[in-house]
């Protein structure tokens, strides 16, 4: 089944509990059910590869008794082959890792998809997607940082937009695409129209009351 099947629609809000109250994740959780959202998404930082810690498999374990939605894990740490299975057994449906962090970044999508979840190949705004046309048969969709990453709350690199477009030409039209960072009503429509089907929002979903806005948008987008 592809990710799209998985999902059920062609394009979907993914907020990130990056920008949520740690404090009260269940709670959270429950927002972003009953908005409506498909994803839930998980930004996993290390400090080292991204200047910033997060979270790791037993926090997430844990929140996956609290929702039924989709769990999209963005792994943002520079060995992620040591952490695969213990994320998969914590429950996620989704993983991505970063282009930059793996020379053999083909084997780590195989041993992600024989993990049994769909495999995504991440890139910072400044990464060539040269090497993504070598990916093609190993992984399920592409995420486009559209920040550099490490915290939330970071205004939209413009310069990305071109970027989206380059990667729907090699991928063509069965691969979805994520974008991840800086995500907005004010600009969810243009990058829509640059090729994205799921949309990352984190500050604009918890902090902003923009939440509704960009489930409809959402909806008008699949025409629902």
């Amino acid at each position: 089944m592809s990710l799209f099947e998985r999902i059920g629609k062609k394009y979907s809000l993914a907020p990130s509990i990056l920008s949520a109250d740690f404090a009260n994740l269940k709670s959270e959780l429950e927002k972003i059910d009953k908005a409506g959202a498909d994803i839930v998404h998980l930004d996993i930082m290390d400090g080292h590869f991204v200047p910033n810690l997060t979270f790791g498999p037993p926090v997430v374990k844990k929140l996956r008794k609290h929702s039924n939605k989709i769990f999209d894990a963005h792994l943002m740490i520079t060995n992620p082959s040591d952490f695969i299975e213990n994320f998969v057994n914590s429950g996620v449906d989704m993983i991505s890792v970063h282009y930059e962090v793996d020379p053999h970044v083909h084997r780590l999508l195989s041993k992600i998809k024989e993990s049994g979840v769909y495999a995504g190949i991440a890139f910072n705004p400044s990464t060539p997607i040269t090497g993504l046309k070598y990916l093609l048969d190993v992984m399920d969709f592409v995420l486009i940082m559209s920040v550099n990453p490490g915290f939330g709350g970071q205004k939209f690199i413009n310069g990305v937009l071109e970027k989206i477009k380059e990667v729907r030409d090699i991928v063509g039209e069965s691969i979805p695409i994520e974008i991840d960072g800086g995500i907005c009503a004010d600009n969810i429509e243009e990058v829509k129209s640059a090729g994205v089907n799921i949309f990352v929002a984190g500050s604009a979903f918890f902090s902003k009351g923009e939440d509704k806005i960009l489930v409809k948008k959402i909806k008008e987008f699949n025409n629902i």
